[in-house]
């Protein structure tokens, strides 16, 4: 990460922590982490949801084919300006709380996964109950959500809508974090 990015980053949280949750962007570790657990050869959709200043967005970029879809979701109107022009093939939204309108915007049924940086756990319940559902009816039957987060707060919230198939510990972050990956149920 570059130090723009760091106090890119920095002022957001310093104007609305509960909104961005860390003082600095994702490390590398956990970025490369996320992105590992998705089985790339058959993404057709994905997004992500709090992009920040492109670290996970950067890995996905490595990943996905020129076909696949790639939708983001950053509030900060810098951080998502700034976004657009660093990854100009991908669509950019404000508000992930609106994941399913934006996704018929561009014609896209359903993901294949959504990634995560969104601090949940800050979020009002109302918020935070909008955005897993708005994830769950994104996604596609079997689907993948990986998200991190730092703490196990989330974890019963999440196991209602989708089964945790793993919860990894990322130490080289800022703070620590963990990876949640998850599979979406048939039915809640």
């Amino acid at each position: 990460m570059n130090s723009n990015e760091t106090i890119l980053f920095l002022k957001s949280f310093l104007h609305n922590p509960k909104n961005v949750g860390s003082i600095i962007p994702s490390s590398r570790f956990l970025a490369s982490r996320m992105v590992g657990h998705a089985p790339w050869p058959e993404a057709k959709a994905v997004a992500e949801l709090g992009a920040g200043t492109g670290a996970i967005t950067q890995r996905i970029r490595q990943q996905v084919q020129d076909s696949t879809k790639v939708l983001l979701f950053e509030m900060d109107e810098i951080m998502r300006n700034n976004l657009k022009v660093a990854y100009p093939s991908f669509s950019c939204y404000p508000n992930a709380a609106h994941l399913v309108e934006s996704m018929k915007q561009e014609g896209v049924q359903q993901l294949d996964f959504i990634f995560s940086g969104l601090p949940f756990f800050n979020f009002e319940p109302e918020l935070r109950n909008t955005l897993v559902d708005q994830i769950y009816k994104a996604l596609q039957p079997g689907g993948l959500f990986i998200a991190f987060q730092y703490s196990l707060q989330m974890k019963k919230l999440l196991s209602e809508h989708f089964i945790i198939e793993t919860i990894d510990f990322e130490p080289l972050n800022v703070p620590p974090a963990f990876v949640y990956v998850c599979r979406k149920k048939e039915t809640i």
